[in-house]
C-alpha cells in the first residue's frame, strides 16, 4: 500500500488515502516520487476545468494528480533494458498512444490520443490512456511507461527536476523559433513560470537580444540580472509593447514567444505580436483562453509564422537534462517551495497566490 492525494469532486480539497502501490510490468517502470512540481494553474484546474473545457477530460475521479514528478525508479518490468532501480528520472506526464505516425516520429503531441497523466487529456480519447494510466505524481509511488523516463544528472536535485515539464515547454518552443543566434525575442509573460524558463534557455541557445514584457517591475529587474547586457525590460503598465520594441529597434523583434496564463488579457498578446518584423515567427504556449482578432491580410502580407507548442518530448527533456549537467543551463537562479503530502491543500493555494516564476512550489511524497 501506499499514501496518496485524491480528488473526489470538483471544488473539494484532495483527502490523503491509503491505496494499492503500483507494480511494473511489461515496459513500465515504477517511481518512488521524490518531488512533484505544483502547476501554477492547478486551482484553476481543480475547480474550473470542467466548465471551461468540457472537452478536455479530467482524470476519471477518485483521481490522483501531479504533473511534474521526480524521483528513483524503483521497479521496472521484464521488458524494461535501458533503466534500473536506483536511477535518479524525471517522468514526462506526455502519454499517448506510441503507435501512430506521430509518436513514431517523436512528435507525441501531435498524437490523437495526447493526454497529460495527473492533469487533464485533450479529448476523449484520454480516457482511454486514463484507463492505463490513471495515476499522477501526488502519490509515494507511479507507474509509467519507460519510453516517459528522463535519467537526470547528479547536479539536478529532485525539487529543481520537478519544474521540468515547464522549463521544458519553454525549450521546445524555442526550438520551433530556429537557431537563436545572433537573433533579437520578445517574451511576453516574462516574468511567470514560463517566461523564466524560455529567458534562461535562449540566452543558453544564443540569443542576442531578449525585450522581456511583464506587468511586475520588481521582477523584470530581477530577471534583468540574469544578463543586464542582452535583457531590456518593460512593464506592459506603461504603454504598448510593440511601441517599445519598435523604439529599441524600428523594424521590430525577429521573433516572439508568449507565455500569458489561460486568465490574461489576450489584447496583450496582439499589442506584442505588432512588435515582430516581417517575416517573423510568433509561437504561443502560455494557453490564454480567449478568441483573438487581428487582421489576417496583416498575417499574409508580412509573410508571419503564427504556431502553438504545447509541452516536451522525452528526447527534449534529456537535452535539458545534459545542459544542466553540463553548467550550460543553472538552475541555482530559482527557489523550490516544498510541502509535505499532508500539506497538498494548503500547496494548492499557495500556488494559486503567485510568486513569480523564479518560485515552484513543490509536493514531497
Amino acid at each position: 500500500m501506499m499514501r496518496a492525494a485524491r480528488l473526489h469532486a470538483v471544488n473539494e480539497p484532495m483527502r490523503i488515502e491509503e491505496i494499492a502501490k503500483p507494480r511494473a510490468c511489461g515496459t513500465d517502470v515504477v517511481v518512488e516520487v521524490k518531488a512533484c512540481g505544483m502547476v501554477p494553474n492547478l486551482a484553476n484546474v481543480l475547480n474550473n476545468w470542467e466548465n471551461w473545457y468540457p472537452h478536455q477530460p479530467l482524470p476519471p475521479k477518485p483521481a490522483t494528480f501531479g504533473l511534474d514528478p521526480a524521483g528513483i525508479v524503483h521497479e521496472v518490468g521484464e521488458q524494461v533494458v535501458a533503466l534500473k532501480p536506483g536511477d535518479r528520472v524525471y517522468v514526462n506526464p506526455l502519454r499517448s498512444c506510441g503507435a501512430c505516425h506521430a509518436c513514431a516520429s517523436g512528435n507525441q503531441m501531435k498524437c490523437d490520443y495526447f493526454t497529460f497523466a495527473g492533469y487533464f487529456g485533450f479529448n476523449r480519447n484520454s480516457l482511454e490512456i486514463y484507463k492505463r494510466y490513471p495515476g499522477g505524481g501526488f502519490a509515494q509511488f507511479m507507474r509509467a511507461p519507460q519510453s516517459a523516463i528522463v535519467k537526470i544528472p547528479d547536479n539536478m536535485t529532485f525539487p529543481q527536476a520537478a519544474r521540468m515539464g515547464y522549463l521544458g515547454t519553454s525549450y521546445s518552443a524555442l526550438k520551433k523559433l530556429g537557431n537563436l543566434a545572433g537573433k533579437s525575442l520578445i517574451i511576453n509573460g516574462a516574468t511567470g513560470t514560463l517566461g523564466v524558463g524560455a529567458t534562461m534557455f535562449a540566452l543558453a541557445m544564443g540569443i542576442s537580444t531578449i525585450y522581456a514584457v511583464a506587468r511586475g517591475k520588481p521582477l523584470l529587474e530581477k530577471l534583468k540580472c540574469l544578463a543586464p547586457n542582452r535583457i531590456e525590460i518593460f512593464s506592459s503598465l506603461d504603454g504598448k509593447v510593440a511601441d517599445w520594441v519598435r523604439s529599441k529597434h524600428h523594424s521590430g523583434a525577429d521573433l516572439m514567444l508568449d507565455s500569458l496564463g489561460a486568465v490574461a488579457d489576450v489584447n496583450a498578446m496582439r499589442d506584442a505580436m505588432m512588435g515582430v518584423k516581417r517575416g517573423g515567427t510568433i509561437v504561443n504556449i502560455g494557453g490564454t483562453g480567449a478568441d483573438m482578432l487581428f487582421n489576417t491580410k496583416w498575417w499574409m502580407d508580412n509573410s508571419m509564422v503564427l504556431t502553438g507548442s504545447a509541452w516536451l518530448s522525452t528526447a527534449e527533456g534529456i537535452e535539458i537534462a545534459e545542459l544542466v549537467r553540463s553548467g550550460a543551463v543553472d538552475l541555482s537562479v530559482l527557489e523550490a517551495r516544498t510541502y509535505p503530502l499532508d500539506q497538498i491543500n494548503e500547496a494548492i493555494n499557495g500556488v494559486a497566490s503567485g510568486d513569480g516564476g523564479f518560485t515552484n512550489y513543490v509536493l514531497e511524497p
